[in-house]
């Protein structure tokens, strides 16, 4: 299974690690960088998350920074997400002009996915009222109860497993500007449990109007999912369609050509799939005439010849 990596870039700005002991390389400017703020808890000259959080506010004019990453805050088990997100909410008087927050930018080398102790990120959206994009990695003790945002634009959950608690928080809550959401929902071993019935709000069409792009990535019943979306409502209003990284076969892909027309988008990613190459030509060939971008790239085979059974999503533990 293929892992996951540091952010590049977040608001459309390049993602910068704060390092206060890097003298030698100038700061960006405040507002020009997506920043990264992180400690290694096996670096002896890396103190603990917030005394660099600490660093950055006084290095950086705070009034400034538009975008912040979360990254490690020390050992996995030794502390949840809340703490980092504390210390940002306590800051929020500073961080007038905040609006992207990404929490639990760890990458595979420093921790699995599900070792990431994440908490309740709704405080974020209270404390920041100009947030656009909220991001979020890992679903260990995850929480989203109904929240009520009138500007963000973004939401995304990377994670090994997604559940389904907070998919139903994510559902129930008011966020009329929302016209990005992208859910990994992972596999039940690690903790993904969501239902197609959790789904059926946002398929309905009734949720966030202003949808235009929907992920439901990653997941181990990624046939169920797409037999849903082939007759869900809120298709018709969406220009990307991103059903990848998980388990998708001929008969997920075949329930999405018989269902409501798809030509509409502007792109339909079902890359990390395991589609026939039969299967392929036939999606192709019924989209990209249409002007349809279509990703069927990572064609995969099931894990020791086990058929259904035998396919994997990208990721996992």
């Amino acid at each position: 299974m293929s892992g996951v990596d540091h952010l590049q870039e977040l608001l459309g700005l390049p993602a910068v690690d704060f390092r206060p002991d890097d003298s030698a390389a100038p700061l960006p400017a405040a507002d020009a960088a997506a920043w990264r703020v992180s400690v290694d808890p096996y670096e002896d000259e890396d103190g603990p998350w917030d005394e660099r959080f600490d660093e950055f506010l006084e290095a950086v004019d705070p009034a400034r920074v538009r975008a912040l990453i979360i990254g490690q805050w020390g050992e996995s088990y030794d502390a949840d997400s809340s703490y980092p997100i504390d210390l940002v909410i306590a800051a929020a008087d500073r961080l007038t002009s905040l609006e992207a927050i990404f929490v639990g930018d760890v990458s595979q080398e420093q921790a699995e996915i599900s070792w990431i102790e994440q908490s309740d990120v709704t405080g974020l959206l209270s404390a920041f009222p100009r947030l656009l994009e909220l991001g979020v990695r890992g679903g260990q003790g995850l929480s989203f109860p109904p929240a009520r945002h009138d500007r963000l634009r973004s939401l995304v959950f990377e994670s090994g497993g997604l559940p389904a608690a907070v998919v139903r928080g994510i559902t129930e809550s008011e966020l009329p500007s929302l016209d990005h959401l992208d859910l990994w929902l992972g596999v039940s071993e690690y903790g993904g449990d969501t239902e197609i019935a959790d789904l059926a709000p946002l398929l309905s069409g009734t949720r966030f109007p202003g949808l235009r792009h929907l992920g439901l990535r990653n997941s181990e019943i990624q046939n169920e999912i797409a037999a849903a979306v082939a007759s869900a409502p809120v298709v018709a209003r969406l220009d990307t369609l991103d059903l990848s990284n998980g388990t998708l076969g001929d008969e997920g892909a075949a329930a999405l050509l018989e269902g409501q027309p798809l030509t509409h988008l502007e792109h339909l990613d079902l890359h990390h799939h395991f589609l026939s190459q039969e299967m392929e030509q036939r999606v192709a060939g019924a989209l990209e005439p249409h002007g349809v971008s279509v990703d069927l790239s990572d064609r995969l085979e099931p894990w020791d010849n086990r058929g259904a059974e035998g396919r994997y999503t990208a990721v996992a533990e």
